[in-house]
């Protein structure tokens, strides 16, 4: 009997091998499916539109946004860091540059040469005022400026890079909050390199502190803290890797869940509504203003991988409408899109951080 027993287990064994392959092929095979059933966006693509001068030179496009007048705004990793020696310690500056162009393509000017917050860009937007808020994940900086160009506010405060007393950088010198580089989230208003910042019809903003606080920062108009959700995580409300967060007309906040693979939607106060899932990993999203709203989220392969790459648009209840594109070099394709402008629903900008450009996407009707 126990001959008989032991005879039989192989038989088992792969018998049950056989429903494993069996059953991941058929998941496989549905996956195939539906992403097939995802209609394709007819686009034109243009990697030449924004015309530099030739003494200077585009880095990781990491952030591209655009104001009411069509200018274009592009903050790029590029150029030295440099410093300098102050009273009792000193300070690092530099390594991003934040470009103007205006609607055209045409060079016109750079915004914030040589600014204390400006380390490693991470994203810009343009608020409904037209200033210019530039995201700096080097810095932990959020830098504000008018549609001048002239500097108007900071949030959060930039790590001290050599601490008087000896110690380590962005200690208890670093201001309320902590938010020191490579510190822990913490309950208040200093970022600890923050992704993102997006805006209510109130005026409230919402930013990103993706890297060690995993969180959602909720802070009024004028810049004062309100409050802050999230932890690392994968349960709901928790994040892992927010990358990228907006806003739409109701005040409700979408959050680009990276590790998690979802967008997170949340009611103003940061409660849970629901998550949009299957669309692979949301490196970037947008909303688009207007009365029909769409919801952009580029699929990005990270820098080390040429993979997926598409850019889903949706409805805001996460019904795809269709996708576009593929990570690559060529025209049409897309290296690590790390930030998308919609603010016309069918001509899009798109920051590339391996592929060192913007590109102008012209998204046409079906027929």
């Amino acid at each position: 009997m126990a001959g008989a027993e032991a005879d039989a287990a192989p038989d088992q064994e792969i018998e049950v091998s056989t429903k494993r392959f069996f059953c991941a092929t058929v998941c496989l095979l549905s996956s195939g499916l539906l992403s097939a059933q995802v209609a394709e966006i007819s686009f034109d693509g243009n990697i030449n539109f924004l015309k530099l001068p030739p003494n200077i030179h585009m880095g990781e496009a990491a952030g591209v946004a655009t104001d009411s007048k069509g200018n274009i705004f592009v903050y790029t990793r590029t150029g030295g860091e440099s410093g300098a020696m102050g009273g009792s310690r000193f300070f690092t500056y530099g390594g991003s540059r934040l470009f103007v162009f205006d609607s055209t393509g045409k060079y016109l000017r750079e915004i914030g040469t040589g600014i204390y917050g400006f380390l490693f860009a991470q994203s810009v937007r343009v608020d409904a005022q037209d200033n210019i808020w530039a995201v700096d994940r080097g810095s932990n900086n959020i830098i504000k400026f008018d549609a001048a160009g002239r500097f108007l506010q900071v949030l959060s405060r930039k790590p001290e890079s050599v601490n008087p007393t000896g110690g380590a950088g962005g200690g208890e010198g670093g201001g309320r909050g902590g938010g020191g580089r490579g510190r822990g989230g913490v309950q208040g208003d200093n970022f600890n390199r923050p992704t993102d910042i997006a805006w209510d019809p109130q005026g409230n903003m919402f930013v990103s502190d993706a890297y060690s606080s995993a969180r959602i920062v909720k802070l009024d108009k004028t810049g004062r803290f309100i409050k802050t959700w999230g932890s690392k995580g994968s349960e709901p409300g928790q994040f892992d890797m927010p990358n990228s967060v907006a806003v739409d007309a109701q005040g409700n906040v979408y959050v680009a869940d990276l590790g998690n693979k979802r967008i997170q939607v949340f009611d103003n106060d940061g409660n849970v509504k629901s998550q949009i899932a299957d669309v692979g990993s949301p490196w970037a999203i947008c909303i688009s203003p207007g009365a029909h709203q769409y919801l952009y989220s580029a699929n990005s392969n990270p820098p080390d991988s040429m993979d997926n790459g598409e850019i889903y648009r949706m409805e805001l209840d996460g019904k795809v409408l269709g996708k576009f594109g593929t990570a690559g070099k060529l025209v049409k394709e897309f290296g690590t899109v790390n930030e998308i402008d919609c603010r016309n629903p069918n001509t899009l900008y798109i920051g590339e951080l391996t592929n060192w450009r913007v590109q102008k996407v012209t998204l046409h009707a079906a027929k």
